[in-house]
């Protein structure tokens, strides 16, 4: 009974210190640049030309706009002298509305061009998170910080492209028709 209670003490040393470099192992990290890699996503490139087809037409009427104030402006530079004062006034009347109207159309294609890119990146951003996570797991990744947060990091650390990749993989961008 002696030699009993006195090897089991020692087998649990012995299972301490056979478990005890699996307990201090060097945990696993990446860095990543979670903007560069949503952005470098085919689904972003996709919304993003698309978005600019969109509002193109709008921001075509805008540039006009602003061109017809600058046409009058110099109107009135060039015709001070020559002008009655009723053509004067009649430019000014015109300009004036003509801001007005360059400026509500500069701020509600502002405001939606805004509200659909928030709208498209809250989606992606969801999207790249499941990413990472996924990628982290499948690489036994530990930690996976944002590489802004780092003073530095071994090149080889760095997981955006891959998430990247495997982004487009997850989430594939149908090709738009040809001839549109």
């Amino acid at each position: 009974m002696s030699l009993r209670m006195g090897l089991g003490p020692v087998a649990a040393c012995t299972a301490l210190l056979t478990l005890a470099p699996l307990s201090f192992a060097q945990p696993k990290i990446a860095t990543i640049s979670v903007q560069k890699a949503v952005f470098d996503t085919a689904e972003i490139k996709k919304a993003s030309a698309e978005m600019e087809a969109r509002y193109k037409p709008r921001a075509d009427r805008l540039r006009q706009t602003q061109d017809q104030i600058a046409q009058i402006s110099q109107r009135l530079e060039q015709g001070s002298g020559q002008l009655t004062s009723q053509a004067e006034s009649e430019l000014r009347a015109q300009g004036t509305r003509l801001q007005k109207e360059a400026q509500r159309t500069q701020d509600d294609l502002q405001a939606d061009v805004q509200a659909d890119r928030q709208d498209i990146l809250t989606k992606a951003n969801t999207r790249m998170g499941e990413v990472v996570k996924k990628l982290a797991e499948e690489r036994g990744i530990d930690l996976v910080i944002e590489e802004q947060a780092t003073a530095y990091f071994k090149p080889t650390m760095d997981i955006t492209a891959d998430a990247t990749a495997a982004y487009d993989k997850a989430h594939p961008v149908a090709a738009a028709p040809v001839g549109k």
